[in-house]
């Protein structure tokens, strides 16, 4: 082979190379970049619960050194289902439907977006979101898409752990019940957002419906769907309206009606 014939066939071999590298697709993503956002409030003697529910507990058992020689610690905990940043499955108010360990995880990870209500709450603490609200983000955000993850903002979470000013009352007691007042969402905005296919709602309030609620239809609405909803969440004005991903995962509590939740999101 002349030195002509090699130098052609390397620089065609090179050619081919370079051309199936450039045709190979990029490897995927494991995980969305940007940064982590901590949208839950820790457990301790503050955290904020209904007024009927048992209070988060922690009991010592261990701090210090052992006769070995090393550090040792170790706690025991208790607390209801239903206090803190928690999720409320569906079983919660539709019986037969799913508890907390049955709850897909597909439907706690994906695209979340946020509906701001601060000025609407803070001017009338019963407030209740409504359709047009949602309608007013979709003008000026484009559709919700099915399996979206829908968290609305009220501005409460500033008031945690000040129990009188998130709940409207600190007393505790089933007497407390009547007192409370915070912004929730409206039966007929429930509705909406089953028609929407959403996979989970959640917000910084005690509860899906609002304070004065006695018959607490919006949970009704959305939990008959296995739709759940994440209560009590915190840092939401630090999430874009759209294109943040979140994460929301509960303690696995098999027949669970609830249970603690750490969720986050990932900003781009």
């Amino acid at each position: 082979m002349t030195r002509l014939a090699r130098l052609t066939r390397a620089a065609a071999l090179s050619l081919l190379i370079s051309g199936f590298a450039c045709s190979r697709a990029p490897a995927p993503q494991p995980w969305p970049a940007g940064t982590l956002v901590d949208l839950s409030h820790d457990y301790s003697e503050q955290t904020v619960f209904w007024p009927t529910a048992e209070s988060f507990k922690l009991e010592k058992v261990a701090d210090g050194m052992t006769e070995q020689g090393y550090y040792y610690a170790a706690n025991n905990f208790a607390t209801s289902e239903h206090g803190g940043t928690h999720i409320d499955a569906p079983v919660h108010f539709a019986k037969g439907h799913q508890s907390v360990d049955q709850i897909p995880l597909d439907r706690l990870v994906g695209p979340a977006l946020v509906v701001d209500v601060t000025m609407q709450s803070a001017r009338q603490p019963d407030y209740q979101v409504t359709t047009e609200d949602f309608a007013q983000w979709e003008r000026a955000n484009g559709q919700i898409a099915a399996g979206s993850i829908v968290l609305i903002r009220t501005g409460y979470s500033s008031r945690w752990p000040d129990a009188a000013r998130y709940l409207g009352t600190a007393e505790r007691g089933a007497d407390a019940v009547a007192k409370l007042h915070f912004p929730g969402l409206h039966p007929d905005a429930a509705r909406w957002l089953v028609e929407k296919h959403i996979n989970a709602v959640g917000l910084d309030t005690a509860s899906i419906d609002y304070g004065q609620s006695k018959l607490f239809e919006s949970h009704r609405i959305l939990y008959e769907r296995d739709i759940p909803a994440f209560e009590n969440l915190t840092n939401l004005d630090r999430l874009p309206a759209r294109g943040a991903t979140i994460v929301a995962l509960p303690m696995k509590i098999k027949g669970g009606t609830g249970a603690p939740l750490r969720a986050l999101a990932v900003v781009p």
